[in-house]
């Protein structure tokens, strides 16, 4: 019966942040704005950071791969969205519906655990100079990026194989934008409990230990911090770190602020405020922070520019 009941699920519909079509349009103005901003930028920081030599360090290479993530975690969403704001079809086929949420999840993890390397990185260039080209070799850097995008991966296959074998008995409305996994196993009429399981067990493992991992890491970080004599040093410090950290503030804030908060108290209005941060607006924000903040990406990015406008010249 649970497979039949599972069977006659085809597509679902995607509610939305809103049913009035002035907000619509505005709506989708907003989050074509947003997403060309961030994709576009992003395309930019990966490309000055490939085109001055003087970038191709681990900290710059791991800012590439970050910048190369949020590129792909905002067009796993928001172009499903700009698309049914212009059709007006709020339907999304079941396949698609579960080939969203492996991206989301995939990509959300590679961003989890990628800023925890970062940390590892800011970590390393404070407290080790001296042994920095030692320890983060091109290979020890490859080896890091790999392991974060293939471990998040097969936990993003694993999370999708198992939403694959729930029923959801013609229950086909998504009180959301897009096909997140906590509302989906909400939605569902068969028993969820291992999906619950796995996802907050693996939720601990990719999101919470890497957090702790990162508050670690900069504890010895700040003790530094603290013995530089000069102002000019500390600031160069924070220069090197702080954009890090906030970018680290922004993405976990909205991230345990929608799923690891109890279920009795999710409102479907607060985690949909809580998605539009992190799939759109914490994406947009991060090139700004390592952009507008960092001396030496503002200079790569003016040869970029420079360089572009003697070629068109």
């Amino acid at each position: 019966m649970a497979g039949e009941n599972h069977s006659r699920v085809s597509e679902f519909i995607l509610l939305g942040l809103s049913h009035q079509p002035e907000q619509e349009r505005i709506m989708f103005l907003a989050f074509l704005l947003m997403y060309l901003i961030s994709g576009l930028g992003n395309l930019l920081i990966i490309l000055a950071i490939r085109t001055d030599s003087c970038l191709h360090t681990p900290m710059y290479f791991f800012l590439s791969n970050l910048s190369l993530v949020d590129i792909c975690f905002t067009s796993t969403i928001i172009p499903k969205v700009l698309v049914n704001y212009i059709s007006g079809n709020k339907a999304i086929l079941y396949i698609s519906c579960l080939a969203q949420v492996f991206f989301f999840i995939w990509f959300g993890v590679v961003d989890s655990v990628l800023l925890t390397v970062m940390a590892y990185d800011c970590y390393v260039a404070i407290c080790a100079p001296l042994h920095y080209s030692t320890i983060l070799t091109p290979k020890v850097c490859i080896l890091l990026v790999a392991v974060c995008w293939f471990g998040a991966c097969a936990n993003a296959l694993t999370h999708t194989v198992l939403l694959a074998q729930v029923s959801f008995c013609g229950h086909t409305e998504i009180p959301h934008f897009f096909c997140d996994i906590n509302v989906l196993i909400r939605l569902a009429c068969s028993d969820t409990f291992i999906n619950d399981l796995v996802m907050h067990t693996t939720g601990g493992l990719t999101a919470v230990i890497p957090f702790i991992v990162i508050l670690i890491s900069y504890f010895p970080i700040f003790v530094a911090v603290l013995r530089i004599p000069s102002a000019h040093g500390k600031w160069k410090v924070f220069s090197t770190c702080g954009s890090h950290l906030t970018v680290v503030c922004l993405f976990y804030g909205t991230i345990f602020g929608v799923y690891f908060k109890p279920t009795t108290t999710h409102t479907v209005q607060q985690d949909t405020i809580s998605a539009v941060m992190y799939t759109v607006v914490t994406p947009m924000l991060n090139l700004f922070i390592y952009s507008l903040r960092n001396n030496d990406m503002k200079g790569a990015l003016r040869m970029l520019f420079t360089r572009k406008s003697g070629l068109s010249l």
